[in-house]
């Protein structure tokens, strides 16, 4: 199979779908790897790098679209891109369609194959995909939320974890999976007081014993969230309902009694948001204010630590991209139920029902197309 490795595109993206030792293990299964030019510069590796791995390099994405069976990504293809894709082609990257209809359509159109990252599922549960950005995006909320929180941001003027005889400040998190528990533990190695709301109480349980003595687990329910975000000086947004829009928890209503300053962080933004004032935000102008409070919202936060992001990133997604390869998404899909619950849109089937339901689209359960 011939494997593209694009480029990313998006504002102040630096990461790259694959390290040279990754391009390196596709070569030794067979495959041949185009590598966009420039693709790894910003996360540090340059094409020598690829080159020196066996891969060659593509002036441009319009030729390693045109070239490869199966092109990956970081984030999703962008506008610009929509045209380049050819119908049979795979389209391996983190989709995020539950929150992007020209997106969804656009696939529809193309009659391509498109496995997202993030709809990669265990058996258990787990994304094991979506884990590692999960992880970094958790840590990096509560970095940006204290820095947000200083003045000079338009925050409130509070550090994190206070000093001798003054509190620290208060974060609460909203959902306690992978994100939830490293922000906590992210914020709580800071000094702060951490809340961190979830509706699970078996979740609940297991936070409870494994969480710092300054986070407490809270059961949630509105009337509870309400309390909690109204007396926060830092709010995280770490809901997730795989591959499905994220539900709007907290109201434009609520943001009227929280504190002038208080800084909100939605990670769950590549989903839609968790906060009805939520709108996708970038590097380059992460934050706006809405009475009073200050909205930290961007849709690709680990790109802002590619390099840590980047091996994480390829740690996970290799072993299933090798799959793909070494047996076409079919037959890799038929053996593999993680990967077939990585099917999104399957030559202009809606095949993953978060995203039907999020459009009101025909749903064509995976099943189907792999008869």
């Amino acid at each position: 199979m011939i494997v593209g490795i694009l480029k990313e595109i998006k504002v102040l993206e630096k990461r790259v779908c694959m390290v040279p030792t990754g391009v390196a293990t596709m070569i030794a299964n067979g495959h041949k790897v185009i590598v966009e030019k420039d693709a790894g510069a910003g996360a540090g590796y340059p094409d020598a790098d690829y080159v020196a791995a066996g891969a060659s390099i593509a002036a441009t994405p319009a030729e390693v679209y045109a070239a490869c069976d199966m092109v990956m990504h970081v984030k999703e293809p962008q506008p610009s891109e929509y045209g380049m894709i050819r119908e049979g082609q795979i389209v391996f990257t983190y989709l995020h369609l539950a929150a992007d209809l020209p997106q969804t359509e656009a696939l529809i159109k193309a009659k391509s194959i498109n496995i997202a990252y993030e709809t990669i599922e265990k058996e258990d549960g787990s994304l094991p995909l979506l884990i590692p950005m999960s992880e970094v995006a958790g840590r990096m909320a509560a970095q940006e939320g204290a820095k947000y929180l200083e003045m000079p941001q338009g925050g409130m003027g509070i550090l994190l974890g206070g000093v001798k005889g003054v509190a620290p400040a208060t974060v609460v998190v909203i959902g306690g999976g992978v994100v939830g528990i490293n922000a906590a533990k992210m914020a709580a190695g800071l000094g702060a007081q951490v809340y961190i709301l979830d509706t699970n109480l078996e979740r609940l349980a297991y936070l409870d014993d494994v969480m710092p003595a300054n986070v407490f687990p809270i059961m949630s329910n509105p009337a509870i969230l309400r309390q909690y975000v109204t007396k926060a000086d830092l709010v995280i947004g770490a809901v997730l309902i795989p591959g499905t829009k994220a539900p709007k928890l907290i109201t434009k209503d609520m943001l009227k009694d929280m504190k002038d300053g208080s800084v909100i962080v939605d990670v769950a933004i590549d989903q839609g948001g968790c906060i009805e004032t939520s709108k996708a935000t970038t590097h380059a102008e992460p934050t706006y204010i809405i009475d009073g409070v200050v909205h930290y919202c961007v849709a690709n936060m680990p790109g802002a630590v590619a390099k840590t992001s980047t091996l994480a990133l390829t740690n996970a997604t290799l072993p299933y991209a090798v799959a793909i390869a070494n047996k076409g998404w079919k037959k890799a899909a038929i053996e593999n139920l993680e990967i077939a619950r990585g099917l999104n849109v399957v030559e202009g089937k809606v095949t993953y029902k978060g995203v039907a339901d999020a459009f009101g689209l025909d749903y064509t359960p995976a099943a189907e197309v792999l008869k």
